[in-house]
C-alpha cells in the first residue's frame, strides 16, 4: 500500500533552524535515528542502502557517547565513506531519489540537522519531520500535541515551541481556561504577559459562575466587560475598571469575582 505523504510547500533549512535554536538539548542522535529510519528504506539501492545504515548506526553510538574516542574515530570514518560514496555515484548518474534520501541523512550525519530536513521534507512529509524535530527538544513540561497543531496551522517554528513551552508549564489549569489559551496561541496573541495575567485567574479559584464571566471578559465581551469595569468603580477600584476597559487580563479575576458576588 502506497504511504500517503502530506504535501505542503518544502520549507528552507532556516525554518528548521529554529528548532535548534529554541533549547540548548536538542536530541541529534534521536533526528539522525529518525532520519535514518525514514530515509534509509526509500534507498533503492542496495549497497547504498546498507551504507546509509551502518553509518547512522555508527554516528548514533558516537552521538550517544561523544566522549569515546574510539566512537569519534569510527563515526568520522562512517561520514566520510558515505561522502564518498555519494560522490562517486553523482559523477557516474543523473542521479535519482536514492541519492537525494541518501544525501539527506550524510547532512543529518555531519550535524546539519536543519538541511538535512529540508532536503528530506519532500521525500517522506512536513509532518512526520515536525513531529520528530519537536519531539527532539526534549523541553520538560512541554506539550507537544498543541506545538504539532501550531505548526500544522502555520505557524513558526519559535513561535509554535514557545507556545509549547509556555502551556506545558500550566497544565493543572482548569479546563476553560486552557481552553481560552488555546485558543490564544491558534490566533497567534499568547505570549508572557498574558500567560502571566490568565495565571491569577488560576490562582482565583473562581466558582463555575465566575469563571463562565473570566471567560466572556477574556474573549472581549464589551457589554460585560463595561459592565465590570462599573462594578469596580463602585467598589473603589476605578483605576482597575480602567485597566478593563483598556484591555488589561490582570484586572479579569477581580472584575469576575465581584460579579460573581451579585
Amino acid at each position: 500500500m502506497a504511504v500517503l505523504i502530506d504535501k505542503q510547500t518544502p520549507h528552507p533549512p532556516a525554518w528548521w533552524a529554529q528548532f535548534l535554536e529554541a533549547t540548548e538539548r536538542f536530541d541529534g542522535a534521536y533526528v539522525v535515528e529518525g532520519l535514518g529510519d525514514l530515509l534509509g528504506r526509500k534507498v533503492t539501492a542496495p549497497l547504498l542502502r546498507q551504507e546509509v545504515r551502518i553509518a547512522v548506526d555508527v554516528v548514533v553510538r558516537y552521538l550517544n557517547r561523544p566522549a569515546s574516542p574510539e566512537l569519534t574515530e569510527r563515526a568520522e570514518a562512517a561520514r566520510v565513506r558515505l561522502a564518498t560514496t555519494l560522490s562517486r555515484i553523482e559523477e557516474r548518474s543523473s542521479g535519482g531519489t536514492s541519492i537525494v534520501e541518501a544525501g539527506a541523512v550524510s547532512l543529518a550525519l555531519h550535524g546539519d540537522y536543519a538541511a538535512a530536513a529540508a532536503m528530506a521534507e519532500p521525500c517522506v512529509g512536513t509532518g512526520v519531520l515536525t513531529q520528530l524535530f519537536v519531539t527532539a527538544l526534549r523541553l520538560e513540561r512541554f506539550d507537544i500535541p498543541m506545538t504539532l497543531r501550531l505548526l500544522k496551522g502555520g505557524r513558526e517554528p519559535a513561535e509554535a515551541v514557545r507556545s509549547g513551552h509556555l502551556i506545558g508549564r500550566y497544565s493543572w489549569w482548569p479546563s476553560w481556561l486552557l481552553r481560552v489559551v488555546t485558543e490564544r496561541a491558534l490566533a497567534g496573541t499568547l505570549d508572557e504577559e498574558t500567560i502571566e495575567a490568565l495565571d491569577k485567574c488560576a490562582y482565583a479559584a473562581l466558582t463555575p459562575a465566575q469563571s463562565n464571566l473570566a471567560r466572556k471578559l477574556l474573549n472581549g465581551d464589551m457589554g460585560l466587560i463595561d459592565t465590570a469595569a462599573q462594578r469596580l468603580e463602585q467598589m473603589g477600584e476605578g483605576d482597575a475598571g480602567d485597566r478593563l476597559r483598556e484591555g488589561d487580563l490582570s484586572t479579569v479575576a477581580l472584575a469576575a469575582r465581584l460579579l460573581g458576588l451579585q
